[in-house]
């Protein structure tokens, strides 16, 4: 569910992490069609490097 977030509306994955500035800067990108692609790759990645650092 966290990664279907992440594709489509990635600016929530960042506010829900608690972090509302990355969440401000994601949703600035999201205005335009290259910056959504930015942002969902940015999302993704922020929650698989939280995954990784949880199973350690």
């Amino acid at each position: 569910m966290k990664y279907a977030i992440a594709v489509l509306v990635p600016c929530f994955t960042f506010f829900s992490l608690g972090r509302p500035g990355a969440g401000f800067f994601c949703l600035f990108l999201q205005i335009s069609l290259f910056g959504w692609f930015a942002a969902t790759l940015w999302a993704v990645y922020t929650l698989a490097q939280i995954e990784a650092r949880q199973s350690v």
